[in-house]
């Protein structure tokens, strides 16, 4: 039995036991594994062979907020756990605001001179003009910045197409996880990377970044461009 499913039949049991013997219902054992699998970082057999154009993982069935307080109610310390894990019900939100918002991606690099940020709160259209400089061979990583406002959204991931003169070069999607509506910002890293290194790969790549979840809702889509130099002030 993979570890992830012994853990969350482990979690399952406890919670039981907690509850004075009662069984979970399907509905509340459902929705807790797609949180918890999520927050440890480990995804589905299924979603970890997702194409990013034909996606084959079919979302469970989406539930409200509203609905999984709901669920099994009566049980305290059930309701003590989903306190803990999802937080208290978002109030005086602003129905017109979007649920999910991004905010800012940045390219971290401890020996960038300064940092490589942009801003995804305005004008998108101006970011198809600017370049974004990295080294050579330095290693970096990409922080996403963004706000979950009212519902709990599932399987966000962050796709992210590399071109050069016209042609598709590389690709990556970057499984993100589910989370919960809070004030504050979340922040997700991607894992350490190197950028190319040598004089054919010098140059600038179109880049076309997407923002989507497991209901491939497209929060944000916007394209950039980044220029591969020699140095960073070449």
């Amino acid at each position: 039995m993979p570890v992830c499913f012994f853990l969350w039949d482990h979690l399952c049991s406890v919670l039981a036991a907690e509850a004075g013997g009662c069984i979970l219902s399907l509905g509340l054992r459902d929705v807790l594994w797609d949180i918890m699998v999520d927050k440890d970082g480990v995804m589905p057999p299924l979603e970890e062979e997702m194409d990013d154009v034909d996606l084959a993982y079919r979302a469970p069935e989406k539930k409200t907020l509203q609905e999984i307080q709901q669920l099994d109610e009566g049980d305290e310390s059930l309701n003590k756990y989903k306190r803990v894990l999802l937080g208290p019900i978002p109030v005086g939100v602003d129905p017109s605001v979007a649920n999910v918002t991004l905010t800012r991606l940045t390219l971290l690099c401890d020996q960038a001179p300064g940092p490589i940020t942009m801003d995804l709160t305005g004008d998108l259209e101006a970011l198809k003009s600017q370049s974004f400089v990295l080294k050579e061979g330095v290693d970096y990583r990409v922080k996403i910045s963004f706000k979950v406002n009212k519902e709990i959204v599932c399987g966000l991931k962050y796709l992210h197409h590399t071109y050069r003169k016209g042609l598709k070069v590389d690709k990556d999607v970057y499984m993100m996880g589910s989370y919960g509506p809070r004030a504050e910002e979340y922040e997700f890293l991607t894992p350490p990377d190197e950028a190319p290194k040598g004089m054919l790969v010098r140059g600038t790549y179109h880049i076309k970044s997407f923002f989507i979840d497991d209901d491939r809702t497209d929060h944000l889509s916007w394209e950039w461009h980044l220029c591969i130099k020699k140095d960073w002030k070449d």
